[in-house]
């Protein structure tokens, strides 16, 4: 039995600059979230590494969570977006060379599930 749905995004060759700007990483989750019609529960968790760190996020959904971390020095970025309901295709790549200036964006899509036999007896 499918349970849900997963995507994990890596984005290379980012702009370092756009990796510490906590602002304009708040958009793009913005932008993900009203995109996809998701269902926040509560307000965004944010933190902007001092100096020259990245910044990281998490937002729960009531279909789940959508976490992003960055890492300036390595000019990378990585998305994990996990929804319990079907979702549309996002366009990650576009939207991620668009907005952080990404050469290079890898997506994973899986499928979450449970067995019968494990979910009838709790094992």
């Amino acid at each position: 039995m499918i349970v849900g749905h997963e995507w994990v995004v890596d984005a290379s060759g980012c702009e370092p600059d756009a990796l510490r700007d906590l602002g304009l990483l708040q958009g793009v989750v913005n932008r993900v979230v009203a995109e996809l019609r998701l269902k926040p529960v509560g307000l965004p968790a944010w933190h902007k590494f001092p100096g020259e760190g990245g910044v990281t996020g998490l937002v729960l959904l009531s279909e789940s969570h959508l976490a992003c971390h960055t890492y300036p020095e390595l000019a990378a970025a990585t998305f994990n977006l996990y929804c319990c309901r079907e979702r549309p295709e996002w366009p990650w790549e576009s939207r991620l060379r668009e907005t952080l200036g990404a050469s290079e964006v890898t997506i994973r899509r899986l499928e979450r599930a449970v067995t019968g036999v494990a979910a009838e007896t709790g094992g």
